[in-house]
Parts: C-alpha cells; sequence; structure tokens
C-alpha cells in the first residue's frame, strides 16, 4: 500500500489513480469526513479518474493512516500540512481540492494556507467554521463528548464510524480533540475571498448543514450550489449517480480541463 511519511513520523495512507499531465486537467484531492476513510469515495474513482488524476487518502488516525499516541500530532495545521505534502509527492503544484463534512472545512483551510495551489473548490455537506465564540465552543464541546465516548467503548460507541476501517478508536479521539475542534472563525472570515470556482454541494436531507451551505453560496464569489435529492450528510454515499453527474459537471467547466 503507498504511503507517505511526514517528517513528525506519521505513515499518510494515500492512493492515485488516472493519468495525464497536470495541464491537460487539474487533479484531483478529495479528502474524507472524520469516522470515515478514503474508501468512501469508491463509488467516484471512476468518474473522475477518467480525465484527470485523483488523489485520496486516509487523515491521521483514520483509516491505513498511523494513529500516534501523541495527541500533539492532531490538528486541522497538520492535516493542512500533510495534504500539501502529498501533492508536492506527486509532483502536482494546483488541484482541484475538496472533501466532505470535516473534508470540506480542511479543504477551506488549505486554501487559506495555500492559495495558490487551488485551482478550485468541492465543498460536500460542510461548514465553514463559526463566528461567535460560544457557537465555536459548542461545536468543540461535542468534539470532545466524541472522544470520550470512543475512549470509553471503542469504536462501536459512536454512530458514522467506518466499520472495520480503523485501527483503533484512540487515534480518533485525538482526532476528534485536535482536529475536529475549532480555534477561530478564520476560514468563515476567508470566504469572500475565495477567488477560484467553487462547488457548494449539500444532501436534501442533510439538515444540519443546508444553511451552512446557503451562507457558504452566498459569501463565495461565484460559487455554485448544488442540493442533492435523496442524499443527506454522505451525499456521494446516498445519491452517488447524482453526486457524480453534479461533480462532473463543475469539473468539466473548469479552465483547462
Amino acid at each position: 500500500m503507498p504511503s507517505l511519511r511526514r517528517d513528525d513520523g506519521v505513515a499518510l495512507h494515500y492512493e492515485i489513480r488516472g493519468a495525464g499531465p497536470e495541464d491537460a486537467a487539474p487533479p484531483v484531492l478529495l479528502t474524507h469526513g472524520y469516522g470515515l476513510t478514503a474508501r468512501m469515495w469508491a463509488g467516484q474513482t471512476a468518474a473522475i479518474a477518467r480525465d484527470r488524476r485523483l488523489l485520496t487518502w486516509d487523515m491521521r488516525g483514520h483509516g491505513r493512516s498511523d494513529s500516534p499516541d501523541d495527541p500533539n500530532l492532531y490538528s486541522p495545521e497538520a492535516c493542512v500540512a500533510d495534504m500539501a505534502a502529498l501533492l508536492d509527492l506527486h509532483g502536482i503544484g494546483r488541484a482541484v481540492v475538496g472533501g466532505l463534512s470535516l473534508g470540506g472545512y480542511l479543504s477551506l483551510a488549505f486554501r487559506l494556507r495555500f492559495p495558490e495551489r487551488v485551482a478550485a473548490l468541492m465543498l460536500f455537506d460542510c461548514g465553514p467554521g463559526f463566528r461567535r465564540d460560544d457557537a465555536r465552543e459548542a461545536w468543540n464541546a461535542r468534539a470532545r463528548s466524541r472522544a470520550d465516548r470512543l475512549e470509553r467503548g471503542g469504536l462501536d460507541a459512536l454512530p458514522g464510524i467506518e466499520p472495520g476501517g480503523h485501527r483503533g478508536a484512540g487515534g480518533l479521539a485525538h482526532a476528534a480533540r485536535g482536529m475536529l475542534t475549532q480555534g477561530d472563525g478564520a476560514v468563515m472570515a476567508s470566504l469572500p475571498d475565495v477567488g477560484v470556482p467553487t462547488l457548494v454541494l449539500v444532501g436534501a436531507a442533510d439538515e444540519p448543514f443546508l444553511a451552512a451551505s446557503d451562507y457558504m453560496a452566498a459569501k463565495i464569489p461565484n460559487a455554485v450550489r448544488v442540493v442533492l435529492p435523496d442524499a443527506g450528510h454522505a451525499a456521494n454515499l446516498d445519491n452517488p449517480a447524482g453526486f457524480n453527474a453534479a461533480v462532473n459537471a463543475f469539473l468539466a467547466g473548469i479552465p483547462g480541463s
């Protein structure tokens, strides 16, 4: 299995498919949601990798990537650096960067840190963070509660954890406290500065994120918003045909594609 060992010793599992020079069509980097793995994109692989390179990966603490015992090795900043290192490994200067839920938030954080490396954004069933400190702290409290439940009850303690996909509950608990929590509202504040084509897609039944998708589509200049029928929070898993059609239509309109 291919992996990239980072400077902090964490080995990241990744998969790359598709072919073609970067200037033919920008490659795509997809990041999964919390508690899931790169396997969640299996239904998108053939549709996307037909015309371009597709890079997927398991975040630290998830799936086939390492789950270090040190809680200090888990943070959004570490994940953003991991994404850049994976692109560097494959000689990719600019990519279409996208993800679902936590992966979508990290895609926005990546654009904030490395705007020159983003050809377009794809934000699936996610939010941009919180403006108010009290709302952010409520989110963080829920994330820490997830970690506590995982430590008490193991992988079966939480719904939505990919079954059989992880090395253990400890890494996911550290990820909940370190990667799922948010420290400020910088990502939300950056939305009006997004100057690349952006797809905001949300499942019609994903009620907690409908308002967030409205907000992002309104704040990001020229964003395209798609509400996918017959889909909840994992829109690509619930309605893969509709999801793939929306993604491919968006990718076809990106300059250079």
